[in-house]
This record gives C-alpha cells, sequence and structure tokens, in this order.
C-alpha cells in the first residue's frame, strides 16, 4: 500500500486506525486500497508489539447448563463491546483441568481470567501468583471464601433467607433440601443462611439438609426421604441440577405438585419453566452475573485495584408449584 499511493508506512498506519492527523481524502484512499488488496493486520504481531492479546479466559465448570450458557452468551457481548475475544474452557470439576486451563491461559498470553472454581480446587497458589504476575483474575458464582480476591455472586445469604422465608409463609411442616456439594462455598453460604433462617423463625417444623453432588444423587436422596413414614411435604433445591433429579423422581412417584407435595429452587429460570407445573422459584441471573463479571475485569485490566466482592441481588418468581 505504502508503495502504490507513494506515502510512509507510518503514515498508511495511522489512516487506518482512523488518526484524526490523517487528512479524510488520504484515509479513504488508503482504505480504497486496503480493501482491494484485501489487506488484514496481522493480529499476533500487533500482540506482540502491544504486550496485548485482546482475549479473555473464561473458565466454567461445564458448558451444559442454562446457568453458565446464559452467562457465557452475556460475558462474550459484553467482552466484544470494549474489543475483547473470549477463549472459553471448561473444568469438568476437575481440579488437574482446571490446573491446565489456568496454565493454557497464561501460554496463550490472556489479558485477564474470570473463573468458577471447582468444588476441589487446589489452584489457590497458582491464583496468588498470577496475581502477584499482574495477571488480572475475577472469580464468579463459585468463588473461594475470604477476601483476597475479586468475587462476583449472588447475594447467596440472601437467595437462601428468602427461600427459607417463603416455605415458612407456606407453613410447610416437613421439608427436604437439597443443597450442592459441600465443598463449595457457595453451597456452604446458601445451606447455612437457609438453617439459620428456620431456626430463628420460632415456627415448629422438621426439615431435613442433604448435600448432593450431582442430578442423580438429588433424586436418590428424593427417593430415600419419600420412602419414610414421615414423608416431606416439600422439597426445596439450591440448583437446576438439583431440581432436575428431584422432579425425575417426584413425577415417577405419582405425587401430585403442588397439592401433595410443593417443591421450591433457586434457579436461571429456564427449567422451571419447562417442568408442568410451573416451578416457583428464587431467580439467580446468570445472563446479569456474566455482564457484572466481565465489567469488573475490564476496570481491573485498566486500573488495579483492591480486590472488592460485588453481589447480584435476586427476586422470587411464583409458579405453580407451591
Amino acid at each position: 500500500i505504502s508503495e502504490q499511493l507513494h506515502m510512509s508506512i507510518s503514515t498508511i498506519s495511522r489512516a487506518l486506525k482512523d488518526h484524526p492527523d490523517i487528512s479524510e481524502n488520504t484515509r479513504r484512499k488508503v482504505k480504497e486500497l486496503a480493501a482491494l488488496m484485501e489487506y488484514e493486520p496481522n493480529a499476533l504481531a500487533v500482540n506482540l508489539r502491544t504486550s496485548k492479546s485482546k482475549v479473555i479466559g473464561l473458565i466454567v465448570p461445564s458448558f451444559y447448563n442454562t446457568f453458565n450458557e446464559s452467562l457465557i452468551a452475556a460475558a462474550e457481548n459484553e467482552a466484544r463491546k470494549s474489543g475483547y475475544s473470549l477463549m472459553v474452557l471448561q473444568s469438568g470439576d476437575d481440579p488437574i483441568r482446571e490446573a491446565d486451563n489456568l496454565k493454557l491461559c497464561k501460554n496463550y498470553r490472556v489479558d485477564g481470567v474470570l473463573i468458577s472454581v471447582v468444588a476441589d480446587s487446589y489452584s489457590m497458589e497458582t491464583f496468588r501468583r498470577y496475581q502477584e504476575m499482574g495477571l488480572p483474575l475475577i472469580f464468579f458464582d463459585r468463588v473461594p471464601d475470604g477476601d483476597e480476591f475479586d468475587t462476583v455472586c449472588m447475594a447467596d445469604d440472601e437467595v437462601a433467607t428468602l427461600a427459607a422465608n417463603t416455605i415458612l409463609k407456606y407453613q410447610k411442616k416437613n421439608v427436604l433440601a437439597l443443597f450442592g456439594n459441600p465443598e463449595l462455598s457457595i453451597s456452604k453460604k446458601r445451606k447455612e443462611a437457609f438453617k439459620r433462617t428456620l431456626d430463628e423463625s420460632g415456627i415448629s417444623l422438621s426439615y431435613e439438609l442433604v448435600c448432593c453432588k450431582s442430578s442423580e444423587e438429588a433424586g436418590q436422596a428424593v427417593e430415600a426421604a419419600l420412602q419414610k413414614a414421615d414423608k416431606p411435604d416439600h422439597v426445596f433445591c439450591m440448583s437446576d441440577e438439583l431440581l432436575i433429579g428431584a422432579i425425575r423422581v417426584l413425577n415417577k412417584s405419582g405425587l401430585k405438585i403442588p397439592d401433595e407435595i410443593s417443591v421450591l429452587a433457586i434457579s436461571n429460570g429456564f427449567i422451571p419453566g419447562m417442568i408442568n407445573p410451573e416451578i416457583t422459584y428464587i431467580e439467580t441471573s446468570g445472563a446479569e452475573l456474566g455482564r457484572l463479571a466481565i465489567n469488573r475485569l475490564l476496570e481491573n485490566m485498566n486500573e488495579k485495584t483492591a480486590p472488592k466482592s460485588i453481589l447480584l441481588p435476586s427476586r422470587f418468581v411464583n409458579g405453580k408449584s407451591i
């Protein structure tokens, strides 16, 4: 382009970038010839020169749930607005894969990382080391305990408290409450807040708290509870995954929802709407969490700030299951 237009390389470069010092006529000539020659900037060369990859790493335990699907889509849209692409990786709830994914992000020189940690993660020292090296890290949804890292997650105490108060409002007497992997802080916080709210209510009711690592375990817990003489009149599920397992068993049992047994879940909203009757739930928005996480990461990449915790509030969505 420089040779054909008899202009310097620096002038061509500035014209392609719409630099204000370059006249409109010159910019037009340069861009027309660039289009004709099908010129594309060498992204690798640009990245090496600027030390920026314009890529953000996003690590999730699984692609295959509606919460993470909506989160990834929203995060990608937000990143694109600021000129970044996402490299999305799946840990499969495996600490070894999580560590490998972190290494991959480092090797590809991503500009920042969003990560939802696995249950038995042993990467805390790696996280600290990467932060010391200047790699911005934002933890979302499943976050580490403590305040040394930037976190973006649901207001888990508020979510579980709202769920427990809903159960109290509807005067349930025998509750089976299903919580996730006990090693995760999200499960611990929700379980503790749920139990505390019931205990401090002063209302007499029975409840059983069961931790489940999968949809299958949730189904097994419901099946065992239904075989007892004192069957539950309510099932609470702290996630869509557990809700799917619980509903599968309840449907097989022939019990009518909500007449014979009621159900409440914490959910992104998609799964409850697919069940008949529609499940009442406390909303946790994956899309909104994705937007908040990306914006916090971009903020941190532009100017390093002290770690902080961002909590996303929830809301009650009335279905027909309670």
